[in-house]
């Protein structure tokens, strides 16, 4: 019955959360290795879709500014 009630994001968390507690070094060993690689997912997630939309418009406009100037 919680599976049903439960949405797919809560799912995520809920087994990100537990992953956390049973593996706390190979979750350490995850972080370090995303920040130097990113994480578009975890990115956009965070920033909202009001952020997503501003940091793929700053995105668009440096390449269409470094278009011009090369």
């Amino acid at each position: 019955m919680k599976d049903q009630e439960e949405t797919v994001e809560q799912k995520r968390e809920r087994l990100r959360q537990h992953e956390m507690q049973r593996n706390p070094t190979g979750i350490m060993n995850d972080s370090i290795n995303s920040a130097y690689s990113g994480n578009l997912h975890e990115l956009v997630r965070g920033l909202g879709w009001k952020g997503a939309g501003i940091l793929l418009l700053v995105v668009v406009m440096a390449l269409i500014i470094v278009t011009f100037i090369l």
